[in-house]
Parts: structure tokens; sequence; C-alpha cells
């Protein structure tokens, strides 16, 4: 059946060579809640959606994301040409299934697992690092479950210890499997884990401590190795096994390349396993993520499915089904097309810009910075004086140049602060660089005078108001004196023009 003719009409036989725009489509409101009754020719369908998707921000100037916005056109023809393929059919996909093994594998070496030249690393493509973490998270705390058992002591409080800074998937993880999340509070100056503090709150029962390799609030670098350390001393002291998982979402494409005698990953015992995102630096479209196990004690069987095809065993361990092929094929390409150099090249090439955009913002003079200079590239910052404005006045006003930039307050205990943040990625280039600190510098200067005509238009409007008694002038709202000032301009416009 060819939908596209189910617009010609007994009451319409002129539809189907009408133009889009010259037919009913063009003046009937879309469906919101109910299919509707009749089809719509794919022409239409495609050109009313469009229109709508056009009211989108442009995922280029995206700047509140981590996500990969752009790939090569050779990279989009493979995902194009493989977008029909469901992952989870390894027998019908063995090739597609090949390549995944071979992207756990070059991770793995990547992040100094202790697997020699041709054994295979244990690990798996999930659609993100939020599945990645549920999966590692699950295996700590079998893991933990099946040792508290073994010892005839009690295993349903199980805890985790992370840093305030975390993102919203580990409080899914701990809500949705049950498990106490124990967060290290932050504090102005400092919007990591204190891992001294860390591990003061480890006990008997946690089952990891997860340290981030670039936070989401600063890009900053958690400190994995001291963290190691002084667990290592705890886990002596109290004969303890507490482990530490990496969520290297952000980070974990990063480090490798420019911060290579960074030790964060397996080079450390206690890391047991790392999650990191193919589809942030890792530089594929979302969404794909990565989980890797240090080694195969770490990861429980019981957890694990078995596939047995090609004569070899296959192992699967995801939370979902079904799911597309087509970015375990593109990230595949991105670690064969790039290679080390590759990734090095544009991983330095946004750090040069992020050292750009952080310049600009600093020579304004208006603004803390408050990420550091190595870590995630970008740019989080704060307003010296908020008493005239805020940052989230700045993120709404950039708006109007296309620019998407995130403005949001600290965690617990630094919620105080408000900042805004740029994530620098690869098709971020010096030139929109220095057009974002134009804009911004163009706005400061709106805000600038907008707020010294409110105080010049208040300060009149408050003459008005002193009472004759005692010269008190009467605290207004925020709502009233925007009024008085409407209607003082107003007043003052009627004066020149006479316009009522």
């Amino acid at each position: 059946m060819v939908l596209s003719r189910a617009s010609s009409s007994p009451d319409d036989p002129d539809a189907a060579v009408r133009c889009t725009f010259a037919s009913r489509y063009a003046c009937e409101s879309l469906p919101r809640f109910r299919m509707p009754e009749r089809s719509t020719p794919r022409e239409a369908a495609y050109q009313i959606i469009n229109d709508e998707l056009m009211l989108d921000g442009n995922p280029r100037l995206n700047l509140a994301s981590f996500v990969t916005t752009w790939m090569e056109p050779e990279c989009d023809k493979l995902i194009m040409g493989s977008i029909n393929k469901n992952y989870v059919d390894m027998d019908e996909y063995p090739v597609t299934t090949e390549l995944q093994n071979r992207c756990v594998n070059m991770i793995a070496h990547l992040f100094n697992a202790p697997i020699k030249e041709d054994e295979t690393a244990i690990g798996v493509g999930t659609v993100g690092s939020s599945e990645a973490i549920m999966l590692a998270g699950l295996a700590f705390k079998r893991k933990w479950q099946n040792k508290r058992k073994e010892q005839g002591k009690p295993c349903d409080k199980p805890n985790i210890v992370t840093g305030a800074n975390v993102q919203v998937c580990w409080e899914k993880f701990a809500r949705y499997f049950e498990v106490e999340l124990k967060e290290v509070k932050l504090s102005e100056g400092y919007y990591v884990m204190d891992p001294v503090k860390a591990v003061e709150m480890v006990d008997e029962n946690t089952i990891c401590v997860a340290a981030i390799l670039g936070s989401t609030l600063t890009g900053e670098f958690e400190d994995v190795k001291l963290l190691n350390n002084l667990l290592t001393e705890k886990n002596k002291e109290t004969g303890w096994d507490v482990p530490i998982h990496v969520d290297a979402a952000s980070g974990g494409f990063i480090a490798p390349f420019l911060y290579p005698e960074l030790e964060w990953d397996f080079r450390l015992p206690l890391v047991k396993s790392i999650n990191v995102s193919g589809h942030k630096y890792g530089l594929v479209y979302p969404g794909v993520g990565w989980v890797i196990w240090r080694r195969k004690e770490d990861l429980p069987e019981e957890l694990i499915f078995h596939i047995n095809y090609l004569g070899t065993d296959q192992p699967t361990f995801t939370l979902n089904f079904s799911k597309g092929s087509s970015q375990i094929i593109a990230q595949y390409y991105q670690l064969i097309r790039l290679g080390f150099e590759g990734y090095k090249n544009i991983m330095q090439n946004c750090m040069e810009n992020t050292a750009v955009l952080r310049a600009g913002i600093e020579a304004t003079g208006r603004f803390d910075i408050l990420s550091k200079e190595a870590g995630v590239p970008l740019v989080a910052f704060s307003l010296k004086d908020s008493g005239r404005y805020t940052v989230f006045d700045i993120s709404e006003n950039l708006r109007r140049f296309g620019w998407i930039v995130p403005a949001y307050t600290m965690p617990a205990d630094a919620e105080h602060v408000a900042v805004l943040r740029v994530v620098v990625r690869e098709d971020f280039s010096r030139s929109l660089a220095e057009r974002l600190v134009s804009d911004v510098v163009k706005i400061l200067h709106e805000l600038d005078a907008h707020a010294a005509q409110v105080v010049k238009v208040s300060s009149a409007v408050a003459k008005q108001s002193v009472s004759g008694d005692g010269g008190v002038v009467t605290k207004k709202s925020v709502l009233e004196t925007e009024r008085e000032i409407f209607t003082y301009w107003r007043d003052q416009v009627r004066k020149k023009t006479g316009v009522c």
C-alpha cells in the first residue's frame, strides 16, 4: 500500500498535484493527542515536521552540551547504511558485534587495563554513560552482596560514596537499585569531591567510591590517585575491600591524549571499572557509551548472559534489549580514522580554543573563572557583581544571538554560587569563540545601560513617593517598581508626542 496516494479523495481529486503550501495541510493544526484519521502525503508530512523543527536551537551553537554535533560525511554514510540494524541480533550481524569487541579492546588498552595484546578485554557498549554506570553499579552491588553472604553478614543496606557534583545518573542508580547515596558536599572554591572526606564516609556497607574524571559543573578532574592511596590505607586498617569506579564520561577520551602521565585509570589497583561516553569526546553522535572492567573477576558471572555463535562465546550484559548499531560502527570509524594522533590533535585544538575563550571572558573584568586550565575543555564563570543583573539574564540574552549557554547554581553546600558554562567541542572554532566573547561584551553593555536607567527612573519615582511627614520612602516590590517605571516612561512619551 502506498500511503502517499491516500491524499486523493472524491471531494478533492486535485490534491495529489498541489504543492504542500497550497494544500489543506498548511492551514490545519497538527495532531497533538490522537492519530489523524486520514493519511498525510510523505512530502507534506516531511515539510510540516521540518518546519516545526526549525524552532529548535542550532546544535552547533548549543554550548550547554558535551555531546558531539558534527561528524565527517563518510561516517554519516556508514551511520545511514546501518541504521536498520538491530545490534542485539548478533547471529544476524556478527561483523557489527566484532566491531563492538574491537572498540572495547581499544578503549581498554587506552585505559591501561592489565591485559595482553591479544587478550580480549571485559566491557560492553551501551546507549550512553548512564546505562554504563547502572551496569557498573550493579556489578559492585552484586559482588558486595555475594561477599557479605559468604561472611554471614547482612547485605540489605549497601551505599555508594560520591561527590555532590555527580551527574544525575548516579542518583538514578541509587534510587532505582536501592543503594544509599552518600554525597561529599562541596564548598565555595572547591567544586569536586574531596578524597579525604570521601574516604571518611566509607564504611563496611560501601560497595564503591565513584570518582569523576571531568566534572559536569567545572570540567575538573578529581584526584583519583590520592583517593586510591587513602582508600588503600583504610582497607588495610579495616580489612575491607572497597573499590573505586571512575566516571570518565567526559574526560575518558581527553586524559589519555593530553595528560598521559596522569594516573587515574587501571594503573591504580583499586580502580575496577571505568565508563566513558563515546558520544562526548569520543566524537560520535548520541547515543553510545562504554564500560570497561579491570578483569573478568570484577564482573559477577551471574549478571552475564552468554550467546554462542560462530564457534565463540559471546557474553552480553545490558539493561535494554534492542538498540541501533550505527553508533557502534561510528565509534569504530573514529578510532581507526583518527587514531591516537588524530584524537590528540583534536583535543589540543579544543584546549587552545578554550584558552582563547577563557582569556576573552577574563578580559572583560566582569567575571571570575571557576574552571581549571587542565581538565575538560570548558569555561565556567560567575559574575563578580550580581547586584544589578545575574548570569541567568546573560544566558537569556545570549539566545538572541543564537547561543545556548546554560546558567545554573552549584550543588550543596555551594548553592549561592551561580555560573555560566561554555563547553568547547571539536566543532567550536576560534572564530566562534571570539564571536561569543564579542556578543557577551555587547550584552554586558546593554544590561549595564538598562540597569543604570532603572536606577535613574527608580530614583525619580522614589522622590515622588516621599511622604510629607517624615520623608520616608515606601518600600516597594519589584513588580510595583516596574509598573511605576512603565508609567513614568509612558507619561514621558505622551508629553513629547501627544500620543494617548
